[in-house]
């Protein structure tokens, strides 16, 4: 059997571990610069208020039902989600985190419904977030009962393992709901008459075998029950890495884009190092404000190749600056920025180039210094000096929440 452990309503339940006073409150947390809705509790979701709605158009509903709004705080979430994942691993010792706020688990062993529920109580108990737990015999089965256990089991917990439930279940489980299913695919089975999982489930697989791909094959077994996706514990290499912003003004000066783009591929290189892995091809792109009906759209991106795989900040950084160079139009006013690092290995797996003159040994250890100093000083206390200090292009987070676990400013304070 698997698990599915899925954190309920994470971004918004994170802010009510600090704050009490909002839990059965409605909650939003914006996106960068405040601009459109990515989380929601149960409270604000009852008002009508959608994923991916900008925050200009709620303003009405906010005021009104005096909803508790807030800028995305992704360092209080990481570390929330880092203490949700420790909890689940002194309980279950094989777990493969599948996202932020997800996580499969290995029931092979036996479980019950006692046992799930008393795993769901720790994790709130120690984290204060509390989580949905949905148990069957294959991931996608999982994902339903999760589904389920959220939306309507008593308790957040369900266990999807009788065939007649599961036929049940999946005969009232909307088509688009489904694992790997994305709009794309729902509107094309919608068209062929599927509109549920078992009508999915029922279909010949030559069919879906000869109209989608062999993943839709192997959702259509795991329906069935016969595991196609076995747990993963190990951290999956990433195959590639972006940081980019939406800028609060749009950006016509060079210097100004050029600050903006050395910091993003400064990021780029220090998720590298942690990873421990190194890129040998990076992209930078612009966009201009889509919204603005004044001025033409431009939205160029070019990529360039590293000779030696990489994650030296100042190498990145300069070839990211050379890629700006390549694009930028200074008779455009641009919204978007962002780098990309692509060809990702792992460090220990990259070749020397054979005109190679940079002593990476020094770089190497360079650039552990740098990380020392910045993990414990602060980000970007040392930084390279093209990413500039006043930063006119970061983000605007008027609505921001303390970090209450992981800056000591931010602690909480409790006054006896």
């Amino acid at each position: 059997m698997i698990g599915l452990a899925d954190c309920n309503n994470f971004y918004a339940s994170c802010e009510r571990v600090f704050n009490p006073r909002l839990i059965n409150k409605p909650i939003v947390v914006l996106s960068n610069n405040d601009g459109c809705v990515i989380a929601r509790s149960n409270e604000a979701k009852s008002l009508g208020i959608k994923m991916g709605q900008p925050a200009f158009q709620i303003k009405k509903i906010i005021c009104e039902n005096n909803v508790s709004t807030f800028s995305s705080n992704f360092c209080l979430y990481g570390d929330l989600s880092k203490r949700v994942m420790d909890t689940l691993k002194t309980e279950i010792p094989i777990i493969e985190i599948y996202s932020i706020d997800e996580a499969f688990l290995d029931f092979s062993r036996h479980i019950n419904y006692e046992r799930a529920t008393y795993i769901k109580n720790k994790v709130q108990k120690w984290t204060g977030i509390p989580i949905s737990i949905g148990i069957a015999k294959t991931k996608s089965l999982a994902k339903v009962a999760n589904h389920v256990a959220k939306n309507h089991a008593k308790k957040n917990v369900f266990i999807l393992q009788d065939e007649y439930a599961i036929k049940h279940i999946l005969n009232r489980f909307p088509i688009e709901n489904l694992w790997g299913i994305g709009k794309r695919f729902s509107k094309k089975l919608k068209q062929a008459n599927i509109n549920t999982a078992l009508e999915f489930r029922s279909c010949k697989s030559t069919w879906i075998k000869k109209h989608f791909s062999s993943n839709a094959v192997k959702l259509q077994k795991e329906l069935y029950g016969e595991n196609c996706y076995s747990l993963n514990p190990q951290k999956k290499q990433k195959k590639s890495i972006c940081t980019s912003r939406s800028f609060k003004v749009e950006i016509q000066n060079f210097n100004v884009l050029q600050d903006a783009i050395s910091s993003f591929a400064s990021d780029c290189a220090y998720k590298l190092r942690k990873e421990n892995s190194c890129c040998s091809k990076i992209s930078v792109f612009l966009m201009t404000n889509r919204f603005n009906i004044n001025q033409g759209q431009h939205c160029p991106s070019v990529s360039l190749e590293f000779d030696t795989a990489t994650n030296d900040s100042l190498e990145i950084i300069s070839q990211a600056n050379r890629a700006l160079k390549l694009i930028y139009d200074a008779n455009k006013k641009y919204k978007k920025a962002g780098v990309v690092v692509h060809k990702i290995i792992k460090k220990e797996y990259s070749q020397i180039s054979l005109f190679d003159n940079i002593d990476r040994k020094k770089r190497t250890k360079l650039m552990d210094s740098i990380d020392a100093i910045n993990s414990s000083m602060g980000k970007n206390k040392i930084r390279v000096g093209l990413q500039g200090y006043e930063q006119l292009w970061s983000t605007e987070r008027a609505k921001l929440s303390p970090c209450y676990t992981t800056q000591f400013k931010d602690i909480l304070k409790i006054y006896i």
